[in-house]
């Protein structure tokens, strides 16, 4: 299993409910899959540009282990849900 960590953007049109379910959706999701190690919410946060006609959006970082097929199935989540304005994952070195 490799360490990975993943920040994701959140549209802040959605109502405040959506943004936890978002994030309880995909805490389970990592942990069926791996194992989560930790979740920051650095909050509501102006863009460097516009995103989706969005000037503000919602960050979570997410910290977890898990094998590297895992996140091809969670790239294709993310990009499917339309509270996500931008996401990225990247691999940590050990």
């Amino acid at each position: 299993m490799n360490k990975y960590e993943a920040v994701i953007i959140l549209s802040t049109k959605a109502e405040g409910d959506a943004t936890v379910a978002f994030g309880e959706k995909m805490k389970a999701l990592i942990s069926e899959s791996g194992e989560l190690t930790n979740v920051e919410e650095w909050g509501k946060k102006t863009l460097a540009y516009e995103v989706k006609k969005q000037k503000e959006g919602y960050y979570i970082l997410f910290t977890f282990d898990a094998k590297p097929e895992f996140i091809s199935e969670l790239d294709r989540v993310l990009r499917l849900d339309e509270i996500v304005l931008k996401h990225m994952i990247i691999k940590k070195e050990d």
